[in-house]
């Protein structure tokens, strides 16, 4: 949505709109009415690339962390491995991938889920180190297995860091996805380009406030989240 569009599109009026070629201002009510279509589909390709690309971070973090763990000397390497990739600029990323996966939203999902394992990756090491020895122990002593130890006793008591880590790989997966505009599919970061490269103020306005906006509220849904399966932690807190 270019602002010589947005103007034609506009309703003949004897004051001239708030996003006019006249004005064009930055805080502009008509603007969100008048494309709330194209605001709604943005917002929801956002949404659904940013879950995407941190469920694919999750599901290789995962193992990878599990490897690091049971074999220490990859430790390192693999650390080393998920932070080198995070170094690499997203502009070169998404274009390298572009001639294997084509201008889809699959380059941006795959991109971003890669440099989320940064994050991820550590938090889980973290999450598991903080899994006091003694637990595990008397877990093992009680004929737990080393799968159902993972997930009965591991797996929770290191929820707390895990969705720390997840909170942040979150938010920062908002702020990448719009990156994703070099391909086409930058969700929010669509429009921000746009309103960038035509000067038109209440797009780009929008659609920066609405990416600030999905940050937020995800953070909060995983902080909800964490307190409905961490009870014991709430009645740690309320003891204190």
């Amino acid at each position: 949505m270019t602002l010589l569009a947005a103007l034609g599109a506009a309703p003949a009026a004897d004051e001239p709109s708030c996003y006019s070629r006249l004005t064009n201002e930055w805080i502009c009510g008509q603007y969100v009415k008048d494309f709330r279509p194209e605001i709604q589909h943005a917002t929801i390709e956002h949404l659904q690339i940013t879950f995407l690309a941190v469920l694919l971070g999750l599901v290789i973090a995962f193992p990878l962390a599990l490897v690091a763990r049971r074999y220490t000397r990859l430790e390192s390497s693999v650390l080393g491995i998920s932070t080198a990739i995070y170094t690499i600029p997203s502009l070169a990323l998404l274009p390298l991938m572009v001639p294997f996966t084509g201008l889809t939203a699959t380059t941006v999902v795959i991109g971003l889920g890669l440099y989320a394992l940064t994050v991820l990756v550590r938090a889980m090491l973290d999450g598991f180190r903080a899994v006091p020895d003694d637990v595990v122990e008397s877990a093992t002593g009680l004929g737990y297995g080393p799968t159902r130890l993972l997930f009965k006793i591991e797996l929770p008591l290191a929820l707390p860091v895990l969705m720390a880590g997840l909170r942040v790989a979150t938010v920062s997966t908002v702020a990448l996805t719009t990156v994703g505009t070099i391909v086409s599919y930058g969700g929010l970061g669509d429009l921000i380009s746009d309103g960038v490269l035509t000067n038109f103020r209440a797009e780009l306005m929008t659609a920066s406030v609405l990416c600030v906006v999905l940050a937020v509220v995800l953070d909060l849904v995983i902080v909800g989240t964490q307190w409905l399966l961490t009870p014991w932690a709430r009645g740690r807190a309320s003891a204190r």
